[in-house]
């Protein structure tokens, strides 16, 4: 008899295992993923010294992307995976934010194994937007396609002395027209001094392409590190910040102690418009101070939000735990050693997604999920 109740605990017991583990899958039922690394994860783009570059400032040659290749955009275009990639050349202090960046393009068949051409496709120029981008150049981009054709970049103008969002658009991947900082004509002008960064615009899938899509007759962009904030706009070019009753832009996203995310979130690739809501993929970089005590201090590892599919700023659910963090050397090995998945693009290519990472500030790393749309 006592056999038997021990064993009816047991199955007690498992079932209560059982149940609690469907609750948290259907918790986070939500969420893209889960995320693999591929068999024997290295990186998809390392640094090329022997690529050189006719830099049209300096009017000289340049080893463009000869220390670090990381955080790049990404998109599907006639049936290969494009991503364009932050560069950094040998040029000024050995130090994070020392370098010139420009934005490399590289194409790929199977979405794992990339071809990079040998010069940058977007980088500081004589134009009008030469005193916001150089000498600290264009960093971190985000992209997506528009519906009726052609490609709206983000980026960071960094001129060593401030920053912020920058908007171009393409037909081609290739080449590029700079139309200057997203907020510079909001609120009468308002924003033109605001140092701001990592800008994502939201997303659909559509006929197996991510869209950008309007909700409420608008387009919209989480934006920010520290406090990931909201804009809207019209047209994917002019954008203005969402503010509050004091004029303020509002946070739709803080930092939370004992978590991954304890220093500050930061927006990752464009959102995806799901139908449980608003998917936004983001990177939590981990506090000295009340963090994760299972994290490095300041590990940046990836976590993920729900937001209201017909309400942008309200959120409805959050990942506690990170759902890729750094782990194997090559996003732990480099200029930033304290270690990152800084992830910023992400597409839907062969029934899979393919999310694109930053390793290190060194290299471009590739976590795959399969995927029903």
């Amino acid at each position: 008899m006592a056999a038997f109740r021990h064993y009816r605990l047991a199955i007690v017991a498992s079932l209560i295992l059982v149940l609690t583990a469907l609750l948290a899958q259907s918790a986070s039922r939500w969420t893209i993923g889960p995320f693999l690394r591929p068999a024997n994860a290295r990186p998809v783009i390392v640094p090329d010294p022997k690529s050189v570059f006719a830099d049209p400032i300096l009017r000289k040659p340049v080893r463009w992307e000869a220390l670090h290749t990381f955080n790049p955009a990404a998109m599907v275009r006639d049936g290969k995976v494009y991503l364009l990639y932050r560069a950094e050349d040998d040029s000024g202090e050995m130090r994070i934010g020392g370098h010139t960046s420009r934005l490399g393009l590289a194409i790929s068949e199977d979405g794992l194994h990339f071809q990079p051409a040998s010069a940058p496709v977007f980088f500081p120029s004589v134009d009008a937007q030469t005193e916001r981008e150089w000498p600290g150049g264009v960093e971190d981009p985000r992209l997506v396609e528009r519906e009726e054709g052609g490609y709206v970049l983000t980026y960071t103008q960094y001129n060593r002395k401030t920053y912020d969002i920058g908007i171009a658009v393409s037909d081609d991947l290739t080449h590029w027209q700079k139309y200057g900082p997203a907020f510079q004509d909001a609120a009468g002008g308002k924003y033109r001094g605001l140092q701001c960064k990592s800008a994502g615009i939201v997303t659909a899938l559509k006929n197996g392409r991510l869209i950008a899509t309007k909700i409420n007759g608008q387009y919209w962009m989480y934006w920010g590190e520290g406090r990931v904030r909201l804009a809207s706009s019209p047209d994917l070019i002019h954008w203005s910040p969402v503010e509050d009753a004091q004029g303020n832009p509002v946070s739709v996203l803080a930092e939370r102690p004992g978590h991954f995310d304890s220093a500050f979130p930061e927006v990752g690739p464009p959102p995806v418009l799901t139908r449980r809501g608003i998917v936004v993929i983001y990177n939590g970089k981990n506090a000295a101070d009340a963090g994760d005590p299972q994290l490095p201090i300041g590990t940046y590892a990836d976590g993920q939000a729900l937001f209201a599919a017909d309400d942008p700023m309200k959120l409805l659910d959050r990942l506690d735990q990170p759902f890729l963090a750094p782990a194997t050397p090559f996003e732990r090995t480099g200029q930033y050693k304290e270690g990152t998945t800084f992830a910023e693009g992400l597409v839907y290519f062969r029934s899979k997604w393919f999310l694109y990472y930053g390793a290190a500030d060194s290299f471009v790393g590739v976590a795959v999920a399969d995927a029903n749309p």
